[in-house]
This record gives C-alpha cells, structure tokens and sequence, in this order.
C-alpha cells in the first residue's frame, strides 16, 4: 500500500526508519517469517500516530494513540502476526482496533480482516487511516470484542491485542476448527502469549513469550476498567 501525500524527504527518512526498526527490531530478535518481515517494512507505521509523535513511531516502544490506549512496540505486532502462521487466504478477527496499525499488517497476509475496537474515536480514526491507505479488505466495527463478530464467523485466525484473565468463550466458539488464536493472558499488570488451537473442538494451548498489555475490557473480561 502507498503512503499518504507528503514531502518526498520525509517519505524517504520514513522508509529509512521503518527498515532499522525491521532489522533490528523484529528481525534481529527472532522473527523469521519472510511473508510478516516483508509486511511490517510496507506498512507506514507512522501514519497511525499523532504527527507530533510520528518521528518516534519506529521506535522501540509502545505510544500512546488517546483514549488511554497505545500502539503496541513493532516487536510484538511482528511476534504475534507470526504466531498466527498466516498464509493469505484466512478470515481473520483482530480485537482491540486501537489505531488500526495491526489491522494493516494483518491485511497485507490475509484474505479478510474483521476488526473490532470498543471506543468510538478511536474506530473511527483507524477506519479513515485504513482507507486512506487504500485497504480494502479490512472492516471496521465498534462493540465489545469480547463478545465477538458472530454474523461473520467463523474466523481462521483471531488475534487478541489486549490482555484478559483467560479467552472469551465467544472468541473460542467463533474459532474455526483448525483455527488459531493468540492473546495476552494473566492478571491487569502482566501478562504471556498464549497460542490457542481447535482441535476436535478442544482447546490446545501453548504458552509463548511474556508481555504486558491494556486490558480487554468487556463480559468476558475485565468489566470495571476504563480502558480497551
């Protein structure tokens, strides 16, 4: 997908950023697949972020995006696409839009991505950068994503951005069998990847790396908090 307008030097120093934080950001740290590496060097990662942030958006870090929210650090948008083996055909669900940064990188390797971001603003910014970018393949909702997208599943792959104490039910019925999942779980302060597959219509699950999220808030996590 092409940039948004801009001067050509500030595109050229973007492109320049963006392959430093591939190489030693993700790569150097582990991540091999050449499908998500190839990806993450054609999203404009800094068309997401506030423009006073956009010379820090290829940091090593999370930023903040509003409403309490932030952009996960580029390592964990590379470790959890990859963990999701995508091959370019699956329907995939995203909970936790946030900017809609993930949602472009899964749709650079997927077929269909159905994203889902429960506070308004936030929605509606991801979609106008979204289409502004040119994709096509990607829809937005605003809802409680612990509860899903029923009318489109069952999804192949569903990727969590937000830390619960354990998957939602719903996402787990609205898997597709074979299908995987992967999402921060452990209490509000800390959580470990977990990779979760169906298989015969049970839950297989394999701990990853450890990492730390905004809460997913909703019925089937944690209700009280004022964030995602």
């Amino acid at each position: 997908m092409s940039e948004p307008g801009g001067p050509v030097i500030g595109t050229q120093r973007f492109a320049r950023d963006r392959e430093r934080m591939v190489e030693e950001q993700v790569a150097a740290r582990g991540i091999t697949d050449p499908r998500v590496l190839a990806a993450l060097r054609r999203v404009p990662r800094h068309t997401f972020v506030d423009p006073a942030l956009q010379e820090k958006s290829y940091g090593d870090h999370p930023l903040p995006i509003g409403e309490g929210q932030t952009i996960s650090q580029p390592f964990i948008v590379g470790k959890m696409t990859e963990l999701l083996a995508l091959t370019g055909r699956e329907k995939v669900l995203e909970i936790g839009t946030g900017c809609g940064y993930q949602a472009a990188v899964l749709a650079e390797l997927a077929a269909r991505v159905c994203t889902i971001e429960r506070l308004p603003k936030l929605a509606a910014r991801a979609r106008e950068t979204l289409e502004q970018l040119g994709y096509t393949n990607v829809w937005v909702r605003t809802a409680n994503g612990t509860l899903g997208w029923p009318d489109e599943a069952p999804f192949d792959r569903i990727l969590v951005a937000a830390g619960g104490p354990s998957v939602p039910p719903p996402l787990f019925e609205q898997l597709a069998e074979g299908g995987r999942l992967v999402m921060p779980v452990g209490d509000a302060t800390s959580q470990v990847l977990q990779v979760v597959e169906k298989v015969n219509g049970q839950m297989r699950v394999t701990q990853n790396s450890g990492c730390v999220f905004v809460k997913l808030v909703g019925k089937y996590a944690w209700e009280t908090s004022t964030e995602r």
